[in-house]
């Protein structure tokens, strides 16, 4: 213990200067949004190699499994291929399909235990990911992009508190807001769905396409329990996720390539109204 105070005063200038830098730089990033810009974008950069290295060591022990849910990916693409209902020649799929692009990823870290958990993706900018594109699996949603550096990107998962995702009912479109309450990862709540909507255990809950983020019908999950108060207007709503959220490994980033101009076009609106 004698050791310790005296390496204390011994260094106690070199102490107070570093409590006094440290203090300086948090209080620099913090008050000035390019600071604080450049600050996220250098610890994106620094933990996503952390994350990368622990992913490729975790990746060669669960190939198997990896291999399995591709599998069953392609299956599923095949099978709608086949089953598929859609007239060439009444519909232009080319033109639909064109508003959105695609990027494949790999998740390399992924927290789901927290209030406000997120996601590492091994891709960022340079591969054309950007801020508020939706995630999505194989099964689901994932969560929306956060932030992103040259090589990585944060993804704000749908188990997050302040993750508000538009959602509807695939059979009547009545639509609410998906939120999370942390008390379960694969379990969400569905609110401000109004009494009149007609609501079963096992309804699917999709996304409903009137964001820029999401597109339309993307899977969410299915009415696992809900109730609503005699003198309440609206139904509480738990929603099982299609996703599961503790073992994601492949996922996909959707950019709507009109977003940006639809986003102009809702800001000119607000400042003519303000």
């Amino acid at each position: 213990m004698q050791q310790i105070i005296f390496f204390f005063i011994r260094n106690k200038n070199f102490l107070l200067f570093a409590l006094l830098f440290l203090i300086s730089i948090t209080l620099t990033v913090n008050s000035h949004s390019y600071h604080k810009s450049k600050f996220v974008n250098s610890a994106n950069f620094f933990s996503g190699g952390i994350y990368s290295i622990k992913s490729d060591i975790t990746d060669y022990f669960d190939l198997r499994k990896q291999n399995e849910v591709l599998a069953q990916e392609n299956e599923q693409l095949r099978a709608l291929l086949l089953n598929s209902k859609i007239d060439s020649v009444s519909i232009d799929s080319t033109h639909y399909f064109s508003k959105y692009e695609i990027y494949d990823a790999q998740v390399i870290n992924n927290n789901f235990s927290k209030t406000k958990n997120h996601i590492t993706l091994n891709k960022g900018s340079s591969d054309s990911l950007k801020v508020d594109m939706g995630v999505i699996s194989s099964e689901g949603i994932v969560g929306i992009i956060h932030s992103v550096s040259n090589n990585y990107a944060s993804v704000q998962s749908v188990l997050n508190t302040n993750s508000q995702v538009v959602a509807k009912f695939k059979k009547s479109n009545h639509f609410g807001t998906l939120i999370w309450d942390t008390k379960a990862p694969n379990i969400v709540q569905l609110t401000e769905i109004p009494r009149i909507a007609p609501v079963a255990l096992g309804d699917t809950i999709v996304t409903d396409g009137k964001s820029t983020i999401f597109p339309e019908g993307i899977p969410i999950g299915k009415v696992r329990d809900f109730q609503r108060d005699p003198d309440e207007d609206y139904y509480d709503i738990n929603v099982e996720l299609f996703s599961d959220m503790t073992s994601l490994k492949h996922v996909y980033a959707v950019k709507n390539k009109k977003a940006p101009e639809i986003k102009e076009l809702e800001t000119q609106v607000e400042n003519e109204e303000q």
